[in-house]
């Protein structure tokens, strides 16, 4: 059983899990799929069993985009340590896991409810709810089905950031894609904004990016077929996942690796075009006994816990050669030593 039908298997033990309470807290990871989804919820939540919900997240809403869909939804999105987790009646995660390192949610804390396409993990297992298919390309997706399967008709702004969810994680069907995300995508079309979809899509950005996005490039290096860039410190966390993906458009590389230090945490984004190796498994070998990572074939990621004030101190400095050379190793290139991928104008005109 696939599909739709499976969704309409899976709703009915949904609602009965929803009848147990009265309010739902939505934890998600903050990106636009996860976004999308978490308010798709909300509304079949609402409307099929009268649930109050609250939204919650970890980290920031930095990327131009994002701010713009949260925005245009008009939802309250709270930070994680605003809200009191323990008066909701139930929790569910949204495209994330437990103990995946990049939501919130306390070790100790069981959600009841899991609804993810990232491979499944160990502290998955034993909710009382867990619907994840890493076969698909986007959450988004999975609860596009879900409101289908309860015959409800998303309003527009949910269409519209459901929309916008699959095509950026998919990066318009051509990364991950599958035959449900093409339908999803066939289905909510006309029932989105457009003139909002572009606009979201189209997030304005302050000046601070470009001086950040100017840093990364100057700090990105050529490994034969790589490109790895050590971004520093960051203010907004979404960007390492942005310059990874700008990276790999180089035509010289099938791989790209981007890493930065935000929140007492060294936070690592890939991205692949090489169909030999997956971007999961690697990240999974970078941070091995350090942190948490995994993902899907051609994009992943990973979070290396620091203690506090460690982030200036020698060890941090190894930390970064260890992640560079895991990386290096995990994808058969040799070379240790990279060349600049830019070289940077002196203050007199000539070129460094």
């Amino acid at each position: 059983m696939t599909g739709l039908k499976q969704t309409q298997s899976r709703l009915k033990k949904l609602k009965a899990l929803w009848a147990r309470g009265e309010s739902l807290l939505i934890v998600m990871q903050n990106n636009p799929d996860a976004i999308a989804a978490s308010c798709a919820l909300r509304e079949l939540a609402n409307k099929t069993a009268g649930l109050n919900c609250q939204f919650a997240y970890g980290g920031t809403i930095g990327r131009a985009e994002n701010r713009e869909l949260a925005h245009y939804l008009g939802f309250a999105f709270h930070p994680f340590a605003e809200v009191s987790h323990q008066k909701a009646d139930l929790i569910a995660l949204i495209d994330t896991q437990p103990q995946a390192g990049n939501n919130p949610l306390p070790e100790g804390v069981q959600p009841d409810i899991i609804i993810d396409h990232h491979p499944a993990i160990e502290a998955s297992r034993g909710v009382a709810f867990a619907d994840i298919r890493e076969n698909y390309g986007a959450t988004s997706t999975i609860l596009w089905e879900y409101l289908t399967a309860a015959e409800i008709k998303p309003e527009t702004p949910t269409a519209t950031a459901l929309l916008y969810g699959i095509r950026s994680d998919t990066q318009d069907l051509g990364r991950e894609a599958t035959k449900a995300d093409i339908k999803a995508i066939e289905a909510l079309y006309p029932l989105a904004n457009k003139r909002m979809l572009s606009q979201i899509q189209q997030g304005q950005v302050p000046s601070v990016y470009y001086q950040m996005l100017a840093t990364a490039l100057a700090n990105t290096k050529l490994y034969d077929h790589c490109l790895i860039c050590g971004i520093g410190d960051l203010d907004n966390p979404d960007m390492i996942g942005e310059v990874a993906d700008l990276l790999l458009r180089h035509e010289q590389v099938d791989w790209a690796m981007c890493y930065g230090f935000y929140d007492d945490q060294l936070l690592i984004s890939l991205r692949t075009q090489d169909y030999a190796l997956s971007a999961g498994d690697v990240a999974r070998n970078i941070v091995q006994k350090l942190g948490t990572g995994g993902g899907h074939a051609r994009m992943a990621g990973g979070q290396i816990p620091l203690r506090a004030n460690e982030r200036s101190t020698p060890k941090c400095a190894r930390l970064e050669r260890a992640i560079r050379s895991r990386f290096l190793k995990s994808i058969g290139i040799k070379t240790r030593k990279g060349r600049p991928l830019i070289r940077i104008p002196r203050k007199n005109g000539s070129i460094s």
